[in-house]
């Protein structure tokens, strides 16, 4: 009796989906199809003759995606134990394929591999990095406490983000990456400490630099000190790198509180360049 009871109740678990999580996934997807419509209509009709290009296009891979996601949910996660260091060797190697002739160029950036589809190999790598570092953490078992235990999964993911600003010249990424692993290795790692020390000194690094650029540091500097000296003052720069975020905040200023309505937006159609892309959120402000 006890032994059917237990069965039943592993099926009931074995048989649990997350309906929640489904549902705010896909509502999600929905919300930003909109927006994306709403953001890219004038552009995708100036450019492409269809006012729903953008769109298509990225209803397609939402629909693959969904569909992928809930194939994926149905297999036991498991299996990527045995995977884990294969794709943190692949991400590695696909990184470095950037730099071959398969490599591609987009506004001025080689970030992009062509094998059949056309994809950023350093969006795998943060995938790699989520599943292959707590797998090397879980394998070290008791003994990943001290500061010494920390090493190894920080080291790993080192190498991935330094592979991703070598091979890809993207130093936002590589960031990210980093940043992965260091939250990752803070919520296993016992002792809290030796973050907390390193954050305040990492934190005290980041503010001197930030100070002497701003007092030192000329526009002829290489871009990416070009980009720090625009964050700081965009309307200083509003004529070369700060164009783009002053537009931005243009739309973010004249959608007041409330926002103009849905379609509404004045800076999509043209002041401010590639509003489809990273700087949809200042439209999803102006309209919202």
């Amino acid at each position: 009796m006890g032994n059917d009871k237990g069965s039943r109740s592993e099926r009931q678990r074995a048989d649990y989906y997350d309906y929640n999580l489904l549902a705010v996934v896909i509502l999600l997807v929905a919300f930003g199809l909109i927006i994306l419509y709403s953001t890219s209509s004038y552009v995708a009709e100036m450019r492409f003759g269809d006012d729903m290009y953008f769109l298509k296009r990225q209803l397609l891979y939402a629909v693959i995606s969904i569909a992928a996601m809930i194939v994926v949910s149905l297999f036991d996660y498991h299996i990527l134990t045995k995977l884990a260091g294969l794709g943190y060797l692949g991400a590695l190697i696909l990184m470095a394929l950037v730099m071959s002739p398969l490599g591609v160029t987009r506004n001025g950036a080689r970030r992009w591999l062509r094998l059949g589809i056309q994809f950023q190999p350093s969006e795998i790598a943060k995938i790699a990095i989520i599943i292959f570092i707590p797998l090397v953490i879980v394998s070290m078992g008791r003994r990943f406490k001290g500061f010494k235990a920390m090493l190894l999964p920080m080291i790993l993911g080192l190498v991935q983000a330094l592979g991703a600003y070598i091979f890809t010249d993207n130093l936002s990424t590589a960031i990210i990456i980093m940043a992965i692993t260091v939250i990752i290795v803070f919520v296993a790692h016992p002792n809290t400490s030796f973050f907390l020390i390193g954050g305040a000194a990492g934190a005290a690094a980041v503010t001197g630099l930030v100070i002497y650029l701003v007092r030192t540091a000329s526009s002829s500097a290489t871009f990416r000190i070009q980009r720090i000296l625009v964050w700081l003052s965009p309307e200083k720069y509003s004529d070369t790198g700060g164009y783009q975020i002053m537009q931005a905040l243009y739309a973010l200023g004249s959608g007041g509180l409330f926002g103009k309505g849905l379609g509404n937006s004045a800076q999509k159609l043209g002041p401010l360049p590639e509003a489809q892309n990273d700087m949809i959120f200042s439209i999803v402000c102006e309209e919202l």
